[in-house]
């Protein structure tokens, strides 16, 4: 693929990668039709006085609900790769040039499983912390239980010494 400068895309159904859906919300799994979309372009690069350098660039895109870290509901995460890989021959070299470098480096096997590729990528490419801008729904406070529904808020204990105190004690 590199050699030839040839390119290869797709998509995938995204349940089908398992290790992703299964970062999903527990409420909104991926849905039939929600699909990882992928490209992958081999490249060899020349080097004078260096054997050449074997590229691939990858770019991947999906849409998947993650649980909101607020509110602990469903929040789309729209998730996008955009990644050159240089590929050496051995883990070794790989380890050493990637420390060194700024590049992403990778030990060439002699088989790249191109679908396990992708969602490694993908999956480093979650969000941390998944949260709304602005949860849907307001957030209870900590230590203050919620009011079943119907029901009025009591009033604060101290509102009757408050209120003993602006009028000057007086009744």
């Amino acid at each position: 693929m590199a050699e030839q400068g040839a390119s290869l895309d797709g998509s995938w159904p995204l349940a089908s990668l398992q290790r992703l859906a299964a970062s999903a919300h527990a409420e909104a799994p991926p849905k039939a039709d929600d699909v990882v979309t992928w490209s992958a372009r081999g490249e060899r690069r020349i080097r004078v006085g260096a054997p050449a350098e074997i590229w691939l660039h990858l770019q991947a895109g999906a849409c998947l609900e993650l649980e909101c870290q607020r509110c602990l509901g469903p929040v789309v995460a729209s998730l996008e790769v955009d990644r050159a890989l240089r590929f050496v021959p051995g883990e070794d070299q790989a380890a050493a040039l990637d420390s060194d470098s700024e590049d992403d480096v990778l030990a060439l096997n002699r088989w790249l499983d191109l679908r396990e590729l992708v969602e490694d990528e993908l999956l480093l490419g979650l969000p941390l912390v998944p949260r709304h801008e602005s949860c849907p729904q307001p957030l209870p406070l900590v230590g203050e239980p919620a009011l079943p529904e119907g029901q009025a808020e009591r009033p604060h204990p101290f509102a009757v010494l408050q209120a003993l105190k602006e009028s000057g004690g007086k009744h």
